[in-house]
């Protein structure tokens, strides 16, 4: 019989709950989203799902050099790993002002940006850049409907976009666009819905062109919509699940064939009753923002959730009597980014064994700045 492919042979010596990540995976995961972009130039993938500066150097091995990120810890970890370029997809608002120009002092060979949609921004990191003497890329975040961040395309969009370019210690650096809301499991219906949000990106884009404003770069997109965006010859794709997946692209995007490459790994820790089991993995080792299931065990397909609270899941089933207290179960997360964050180091598993430990570096909110 064969052994499956997650099995960890030295588990015993693995405390629960765990995350652990199978690096051959990841690794075959990055091969996959290169060729979907079809070049590495094409990529600058989002490091907030995997925190890792292992999985940053990992991608840099395979030619990526542009980078997204959602924190000046994330974006710190990356300039440590040398990576080259680097954007800063949160508009920099308070203290986070000072620590992007910190960043680019202190980091000289990492080109960083950052999104902006605000004119009182705007003008504040020209000031600030000024008084540092540092120049800032600046991407101009246009809302294409999810209606979280960004200015809708228009003339008040175009306004702020020459304002970037015209105030000292500026650059413009082109246009950013997430169409995080478009999640159509069918590829036609995702697709049609993609190009349907993006054409008003392209129409300003081409209106600025036209001006005679350089606009450099566009980045759109996140996974659902990657293989859509790669279609767009002059657009950079920004995937981020896709390096680990997760039960829930995994359900919603079946098209999209990346590998799973982080798993849980929990434990029976009581049998409270006939069918009941009481496993580790409680609200602060798995992601819980969404209803259940919010993590599916590959030895015990069908289960029913009956309470979850901060260290503990509590399972019905009818199998319970097959498994004794200290019993172990591998599992997908439903939601692989936020799991990670949740996690202080990752287990990684070579040739089936539980070899080293990866501090999740990216799950901080400040490393040194």
């Amino acid at each position: 019989m064969q052994i499956p492919w997650y099995t960890v042979s030295n588990v015993e010596e693995v405390p629960s709950p765990a995350l652990l990540v199978y690096p051959d995976r990841v690794e075959e995961n990055i091969r996959r989203m290169i060729r979907t972009a079809g070049s590495v130039e094409r990529l600058r993938p989002h490091m907030k799902t995997n925190k890792l500066p292992e999985v940053i150097r990992m991608q840099m091995d395979q030619g990526i050099r542009k980078f997204k990120c959602a924190t000046i810890a994330e974006a710190e970890m990356a300039a440590v790993c040398l990576a080259p370029d680097v954007l800063l997809a949160y508009q920099p608002v308070g203290p986070n002002v000072e620590r992007l120009i910190q960043l680019v002092q202190r980091f000289p060979t990492t080109k960083f940006s950052a999104l902006v949609d605000d004119e009182g921004t705007i003008r504040r990191l020209s000031a600030a850049a000024v008084e540092a003497g540092v120049t800032l890329d600046l991407f101009l975040d246009l809302d294409c409907g999810m209606h979280r961040t960004g200015i809708a395309p228009g003339t008040v969009a175009t306004a702020l976009y020459r304002l970037i370019a015209g105030l000292p210690g500026l650059r413009a650096a082109g246009l950013h666009a997430y169409d995080g809301h478009i999640r159509d499991t069918d590829l036609t219906a995702r697709a049609a819905a993609c190009d349907e949000a993006f054409g008003a990106v392209e129409a300003m884009r081409q209106q600025l062109v036209n001006a005679g404003l350089t606009v450099p770069t566009v980045v759109a997109g996140g996974t659902p919509t990657f293989p859509v965006h790669a279609r767009r010859p002059h657009v950079e794709c920004s995937p981020g699940t896709s390096v680990f997946w997760d039960l829930g692209y995994s359900t919603l995007l079946p098209d999209m064939d990346f590998l799973p490459a982080v798993l849980l790994l929990t434990r029976v820790i009581s049998k409270p009753g006939t069918n009941l089991l009481c496993l580790d993995l409680g609200h602060k080792a798995v992601a819980s923002e969404g209803p259940h299931p919010r993590v599916a065990l590959f030895d015990l397909p069908e289960v029913r959730a009956t309470g979850h609270s901060e260290e503990h899941l509590s399972l019905e089933t009818t199998r319970a009597g097959e498994f004794p207290v200290g019993a172990c179960f591998y599992g997908i997360p439903w939601h692989i980014c936020p799991t990670v964050a949740l996690h202080q180091e990752a287990v990684v598993i070579r040739n089936g064994r539980a070899e080293e430990r990866w501090q999740v570096v990216g799950r901080a909110r400040a490393i040194t700045i």
